[in-house]
């Protein structure tokens, strides 16, 4: 039986997080701090040339040094470094990315430059990516919450697909007061190749 093409999206076994960060509230730290938190039961690696530990878990300098395929990579580093780490981890093998980071086409024609570059990065390795400038994904049946958001969703049946991270945010804490939980809940962001169709 043949995988999905989104199944390392959906259901990673690892998860890298590139740009994980021990400073407080940066972008990396929170991903990172948010996927440790949610439950994930699989492989949890940071990556970092800076630093030789996040949160007590080893960092390693770049993709290519983690010695094995990784599912899926949250990338939280600055718009211009993208590309490269889009290009350098599907040349490690990897198929999926969730990019938060923003700076892209929202500051004009030199941020669509670079989703140009990272989105013929991807498609050069069979990558699919979500973003960028999105607020990332979370699974919470699988305890997967590989987002920047305040809160976990609960779990439940329905899906959640937004284009804007602010109001799929906005939902889930709304539905939380209610007791109210989602399978799935998806931000397309930018959209630059996976959107709201597919």
């Amino acid at each position: 039986m043949s995988t999905h093409y989104l199944e390392h999206l959906f259901s990673p076994n690892n998860i890298a997080v590139i740009g994980a960060s021990e400073r407080a509230g940066s972008l990396g730290r929170i991903a990172f701090d948010n996927l440790r938190g949610a439950g994930y039961a699989g492989a949890l690696i940071a990556v970092n040339p800076k630093y030789q530990s996040v949160a007590g878990f080893p960092c390693h300098p770049s993709i290519a040094a983690i010695g094995r395929r990784i599912d899926l990579i949250l990338v939280t580093t600055p718009a211009a470094t993208v590309p490269a780490i889009i290009d350098a981890a599907g040349k490690a093998g990897t198929r999926s990315a969730v990019i938060l980071s923003a700076g892209f086409g929202e500051l004009g024609a030199e941020g669509q430059l670079l989703e140009q570059k990272a989105l013929a990065a991807a498609h050069t390795h069979g990558m699919r990516t979500l973003g960028p400038n999105c607020l990332g994904i979370m699974r919470p049946p699988i305890g997967l919450n590989a987002t920047f958001a305040r809160r976990m969703a609960l779990p439940g049946s329905i899906a959640l697909v937004s284009q804007s991270g602010a109001v799929a945010a906005a939902l889930v804490d709304g539905a939380q007061t209610s007791g109210i939980g989602f399978s799935s809940v998806i931000s397309m962001g930018a959209g630059i190749d996976l959107d709201l169709g597919e």
